[in-house]
């Protein structure tokens, strides 16, 4: 079976949100600024607990930071 694509919104939402910055993000939600821009660069798929906590940061559906690609 192929690997998946996780997508996401974060740049996207952290420009709608006031321009929260990587760093701001990384504080909200317990992580290191390298790991939201990986995260955000797509070259590395957050654990579920971490998507949640960045939904939850950004105060919308888990659907609409993240998305997965077969």
């Amino acid at each position: 079976m192929a690997k998946g694509k996780v997508r996401n919104h974060i740049k996207a939402l952290r420009a709608e949100t006031g321009g929260m910055t990587q760093s701001q993000l990384a504080e909200a939600v317990g992580a290191t600024r390298q790991t939201i821009i990986a995260i955000e660069q797509e070259k590395y798929a957050p654990s579920l607990e971490l998507a949640f906590r960045i939904s939850l940061a950004f105060g919308v559906p888990f659907e609409a930071v993240f998305s997965f690609e077969p």
